[in-house]
């Protein structure tokens, strides 16, 4: 078991079912979750898989689910994703910290339980679930996979890229002459346009990819299939994959959405192959235009760049992978995240004047107790996002308040409304212990500023 500054570190990672983790063969929320999951026992990290049964990991894997629903129709998904998260809700406090891939259906349950929760948002399908992340936004913890992916609505604690296991990819510096489209063949992934540009360059392309949109496929793709020029490989296995992207001459990434990440095109860059990518979403972000591949605004422009492969390394594009996009970096990256929000949401808290630890929390207050230590203060403060009451459990102190000083005894309450300038002081021999519930839209405990402070904090 691994341990942050002496902390043993418990995580609940809580997959998707709609394949199996790791994907037998499409899933690229779930075969992310396996490589992070992988990555962080390798590091002695205490982990929790909850995912379809059929999965396999080295962690404990927790399953009610027996199979993905989208390999068995019969499902009701409803019922198993009900059941799914549910499982890891109910046993939180097992746990330090939820890490959420499901999307916006766990937020739900997010405030009635004390652990914290973060949520990697793979994907926004639609605007029109918003309202669920913006409901619990500041009251959990939101990652990003891309800055492009942003949404302005909402806060992120950090953004992490993903990696993928790269020793896994085989690098291949002598290609043949097809181009390559790897993805689920629906019109937001561009299977048309990457035909377009294949057949405007006289180039064979291998298309491979399960079918998303079966009218999509049957307008747009299966009338230029030919087995000759144009080729649909079918829904591949990953060996097969692999074999595809290495030994492809380019792979084309003709996308007419603004994509949260793209695997395939980090996978393809691992192989050795250049990407040929349409300029939006995180793609520039992923590809060096010129040296990894080109980012395009159109067909034509991505015809014209066919011919400019040659220029391009394809042992660069390895070693771009390598530096960037590794595993252990997004492992590194997401075991700093959990460091942050161990500290932000620490129950027990050493200060220099005491002690606090907290008994209590919901979206929107915290209860907490305060011990000050004989002739201890706290800095003369105020909050901007929280007001707090105090009640007084035991010993004797002073508490400055709108410039007025009063003594409390046991017994005794305060009230300090938001931007209330305030300290309190023991003035006894024992202990001052207090009890503090604070209110509002962010109780973070770097919601302070401090204006006076006799331990030189300000």
């Amino acid at each position: 078991m691994s341990d942050f500054g002496g902390i043993n570190i418990r995580i609940a990672m809580l997959s998707p079912i709609a394949w199996s983790t790791p994907p037998k063969k499409y899933g690229p929320w779930e075969s992310i979750v396996s490589l992070l999951t992988e990555g962080l026992v390798k590091r002695g990290i205490d982990v929790t898989l909850f995912a379809t049964a059929d999965s396999h990991t080295g962690a404990k894997l927790h399953a009610v689910c027996p199979r993905p629903y989208e390999e068995d129709k019969d499902m009701i998904r409803k019922v198993y994703e009900g059941l799914h998260i549910s499982e890891v809700f109910e046993r939180e406090k097992e746990f330090d910290i939820i890490h959420n891939h499901f999307d916006y259906l766990p937020l739900t349950y997010s405030a009635l339980v004390d652990t914290p929760v973060v949520t990697t948002i793979h994907g926004i399908s639609s605007r029109k679930i918003l309202p669920v992340y913006k409901k619990y936004n500041n009251r959990t913890f939101y990652v990003s996979i891309s800055d492009a992916y942003r949404c302005r609505d909402l806060d992120y604690i950090a953004t992490v890229r993903h990696g993928i296991d790269i020793e896994s990819f085989y690098f291949n510096e002598k290609p043949q002459d097809y181009l390559l489209f790897l993805s689920r063949l629906h019109k937001d992934k561009g299977v048309r346009e990457a035909i377009e540009v294949a057949k405007k360059t006289g180039r064979k392309l291998r298309i491979a990819g399960f079918i998303a949109d079966q009218a999509y496929f049957e307008k747009e793709v299966h009338p230029y299939m030919d087995n000759e020029q144009i080729i649909y490989e079918g829904h591949v296995t990953p060996e097969f994959k692999k074999e595809l992207l290495s030994n492809a001459y380019a792979l084309l990434h003709m996308i007419n959405y603004e994509e949260a990440f793209g695997i395939g095109v980090v996978e393809a860059m691992a192989s050795g192959t250049p990407v040929i990518a349409m300029n939006r979403g995180s793609m520039p972000e992923l590809i060096r235009d010129g040296e990894t591949g080109f980012l395009v605004n159109s067909v034509d422009e991505a015809a014209e760049a066919v011919q400019k492969l040659g220029s391009i390394s394809r042992k660069k594009c390895r070693e771009n992978v390598e530096k960037r996009f590794s595993v252990d970096r997004m492992v590194d990256d997401y075991i700093k995240v959990y460091e942050t929000i161990l500290e932000k949401c620490k129950r027990e808290e050493k200060r220099p004047w005491g002690f606090y630890e907290v008994l209590g929390q919901r979206p929107g207050y915290k209860v907490k107790s305060l011990t000050v230590i004989p002739q201890g203060e706290i800095s003369l403060q105020r909050h901007f996002h929280r007001s707090e009451h105090w009640y007084i459990i035991s010993g004797e102190g002073l508490v400055v308040k709108k410039g007025n000083e009063i003594r409390v005894i046991p017994g005794d309450s305060v009230d300090l409304p938001v931007n209330e300038i305030h300290r309190i002081k023991n003035i006894g021999s024992q202990n001052l212990v207090f009890i503090e519930i604070a209110q509002g839209d962010y109780i973070g405990e770097d919601d302070i500023e401090r204006l006076e402070d006799k331990y030189g904090r300000v």
